[in-house]
Parts: C-alpha cells; sequence; structure tokens
C-alpha cells in the first residue's frame, strides 16, 4: 500500500516509516523540520531511510494547507499516519500559538486531506497527558478526560473530537493512540531518558522534579512501533448497533487506544537503570514539581490487547541499555 507517515524525521514517524518500508509499503515522509530541538538529528535519522527506495522525503509543515491538499491529490494515499505535531508540556507554557498551528490546523489539514481523497484509515497521536488531572489508576479509555493541565494535553484532546466528527460526517475510520512515555535510541532530547543521561555522562547534575516521588509507564520504541503497525491494520467501521456510551469508540467507525508498557516505573528506579548502563552514579539536584507535570501515569491497554493481540513488554532495564549505547555511539 502506499502510506503517508507525518513527522517522518521525528522519533517515533522516523522508526514507523522505516518498519513500513521493510514491509515492502511505499511511504512518503514529511517533516518540516522545525528547530525545537537539535534540526540534525532529525537530519540522521531521516539518514536511515537512504537505502529504502520505497520511501520519498518531503519538507513540508503540515499546517500550510494549500500545499498539503496538493500532496493528497497528486499521492493518492491508501493509509495515513499522523505522528506530526508540536511536542512537549513545558513549551506549551510559553509558546502556545506553536501547538495551535502544529496541533490543531496541522490535524485539520490531514483530516480534509483524507475526507477527500478516500483515505481508507487514519491513525494519529493523541498522549497519555489527556487525562491530566484524572487520579484513577490505570488510565483506561473508557475514563473522561475533560481536565487537561497544559495546552499540549487540550490539544491532543481536541484532536481526538477532531477525529470522531469526520468519523461521523464523512464515514472517514480514524484510530487515536495515546502513547505513554515513548523512549529507546534517537529519542527526543527534551525527554527525561537523554536528558539524565547527557547529564550523567558529562557530569553534570539532573533536575529531579516531584523530589523524585513521581512514576511513568515508560514504553518502549519498538513496542509503540508493533502496536501502531498492528493497529494500522484493523480498520474500525460504522456500527449502528452500538450503544455509544463509550468515550473510546461510536457508531462512526472511530476508535482510540492507550499504548503503554503497563507498569509504571518509579522515577528514581529509572535513574538508577541510566546509572547503571552508564556506569556512573548521578548528581541529583530534587525540585517541586513541574507546572503542566502529573505525578503518574498507568495505561489500561486490555482494549488493546483485545483488539490485535499485542502487550508492551520490555523490561527498562533492556531499554534504558540500548538508549544509552546509542546516546554513547551517537555522540561520541
Amino acid at each position: 500500500m502506499k502510506f503517508l507517515v507525518t513527522g517522518a524525521a521525528g522519533f517515533i514517524g522516523n522508526f514507523v516509516s522505516i518498519k513500513l518500508c521493510e514491509l515492502g509499503h511505499d511511504v512518503v515522509g514529511i517533516d518540516n523540520l522545525n528547530d525545537y530541538y537539535d534540526p540534525n538529528l532529525k537530519l540522521s535519522r531521516l539518514s536511515r531511510l537512504d537505502n529504502y527506495n520505497n520511501f520519498r522525503f518531503i519538507k513540508l509543515d503540515v499546517s500550510d494547507r494549500k500545499k498539503v491538499s496538493e500532496l493528497f491529490e497528486q499521492e493518492k494515499f491508501d493509509r495515513v499516519i499522523h505522528l506530526a505535531a508540536q511536542a512537549g508540556v513545558r513549551y506549551s507554557l510559553d509558546n502556545p500559538l506553536a501547538y495551535i498551528d502544529s496541533n490543531l490546523v496541522g490535524m485539520a489539514t490531514i483530516l480534509e486531506g483524507c475526507r477527500h481523497n478516500n483515505v481508507e484509515h487514519l491513525v494519529y497521536a493523541s498522549s497519555s497527558s489527556v487525562y491530566g488531572m484524572n487520579e484513577k489508576m490505570p488510565f483506561s479509555t473508557e475514563d473522561a478526560v475533560d481536565h487537561p493541565v497544559s495546552l499540549y494535553a487540550a490539544t491532543k484532546k481536541s484532536n481526538e473530537l477532531m477525529a470522531h466528527s469526520y468519523s461521523h460526517l464523512y464515514d472517514l475510520p480514524t484510530t487515536g493512540l495515546r502513547f505513554f512515555t515513548v523512549y529507546g535510541p534517537w529519542g527526543r532530547p527534551d525527554m527525561a531518558p537523554f536528558l539524565f543521561t547527557d547529564a550523567i555522562l558529562n557530569n553534570r547534575e539532573i533536575k529531579v522534579f516531584n523530589h523524585g516521588k513521581m512514576k511513568r509507564d515508560f514504553t518502549y520504541i519498538d513496542d509503540i512501533v508493533e502496536g501502531i503497525l498492528r493497529i494500522q491494520d484493523v480498520v474500525p467501521v460504522r456500527n449502528d448497533a452500538d450503544p455509544n456510551t463509550s468515550p473510546s469508540s461510536s457508531k462512526a467507525p472511530y476508535k482510540v487506544f492507550n499504548i503503554g508498557n503497563n507498569e509504571p516505573i518509579a522515577l528514581m528506579t529509572f535513574i538508577e537503570a541510566i546509572e547503571k548502563a552508564a556506569g556512573i552514579t548521578a548528581k541529583k539536584n530534587y525540585l517541586p514539581m513541574q507546572a503542566g507535570d502529573v505525578p503518574a501515569t498507568f495505561a489500561d491497554i486490555d482494549s488493546l490487547q483485545k483488539e490485535v493481540g499485542f502487550k508492551p513488554d520490555t523490561h527498562i532495564e533492556h531499554g534504558i541499555e540500548q538508549f544509552v549505547q546509542w546516546y554513547k555511539g551517537y555522540y561520541k
């Protein structure tokens, strides 16, 4: 089939593009290569696709309505995996309009492209951040998600609502995936695995927020990609007999799933895994909770397992060892 992968130079988008190419699909990847973090890392990720002649890259911003519309008309994609977004909770506190442009306008242009060009399935990235102030654990897609604590989270919740309206009005099959703290080789420099590893290996102190009393459902990149690839093959269908009482499904061809490791890891255990892989004890600076953050995340993945028979299972020590080895090699 022919796929569009948005955010192809991003962490998850790069791995998804490679896997689709290995499976023999034709892939067009787009990315705006912005400087939210080091563009050279994005270019290095893209270079991993140089040997795949079934991959083409186009530098393009998803919020560019005219060019995105033209791309859809020219390429006639079978399926779309929409991973492009302005990422990061903290950055949304200082630069909210970047999130409006990329995450809201960008989602709208992708939905319009799919609507007008008979795309058979749109899979898009949501986020565990939509659970916001929820205190019930584990986070379930059956829970209401009406209290986001950052604009980033609000845009991801909005993406799910936008997708549902298109599924209902235009019979566009859409599936949203709420990712839980994705990590691994080639990961983002603004996330804890990278920040901690970089500081520890360069003899700087690490910032330990909420005095270390945090838990995260860290999910390894290979597990995320496996989940995406399985889900994109399960195209939602309209079901007028559906009682329509679940937030994660509908009479419309619409679904939402969590993808997480289903095993929250204490922040101090996570730091210990990095220390072990690096062979260095971290210098720690204990700080209060950051604005927009939450103390814990924990994914209920029962519906994902039921739908595609898959459960992420990469152990944190293995995943962190892989990341630290990549970091050492890339920045040697």
